[in-house]
């Protein structure tokens, strides 16, 4: 994957409507998983216990939560694009978003994306990013979203 690097806000036209580069496979790993149910004190068994997950979940192992996808966009975007003269970037807001698949411990990730829409603003762009986080050998995504994100130069 090659990342996207553009100049100024104004250069992202050329990008309405487009797919960004797809994503680099991550592997979602227990650690991940916990460290997330710690920081949202969601610690169901089929997130943290894995031996309790092994005899009774669906996928005979642990999965990670459906926030745990969502919450990594904004990362996840900015590995596939950078613009040189942003100052500051804010998460916005979501769309739509469906968690279509669980994803088990160990299964490997990556974001395809593209943009939906750009609106300006007093010095910077409101994005709306089509995004989905695939799972490696899996038809169902983890997650389809719409992610909105400011950009402020």
């Amino acid at each position: 994957m090659s990342k996207l690097v553009l100049s100024n806000l104004n250069e992202l036209e050329s990008l309405h409507g487009k797919s960004l580069p797809v994503g680099e496979w991550f592997t979602v790993t227990q650690q991940m998983i916990n460290d997330f149910a710690n920081a949202t004190l969601d610690k169901q068994w089929i997130h943290v216990d894995e031996e309790k997950a092994a005899k009774y979940s669906p996928t005979g192992t642990t999965i990670a939560h459906g926030f745990m996808s969502v919450s990594m966009l904004s990362e996840l975007i900015s590995d596939l694009i950078e613009i040189k003269s942003v100052k500051k970037g804010l998460n916005y807001g979501l769309n739509k978003v469906r968690f279509p698949n669980s994803v088990p411990v160990n299964s490997k990730l990556r974001l395809v994306s593209s943009i939906k829409h750009i609106e300006d603003m007093h010095n910077g762009k409101k994005l709306t990013f089509d995004c989905k986080i695939e799972i490696k050998g899996q038809e169902k995504p983890a997650c389809v979203a719409e992610f909105i994100f400011v950009l402020f130069e």
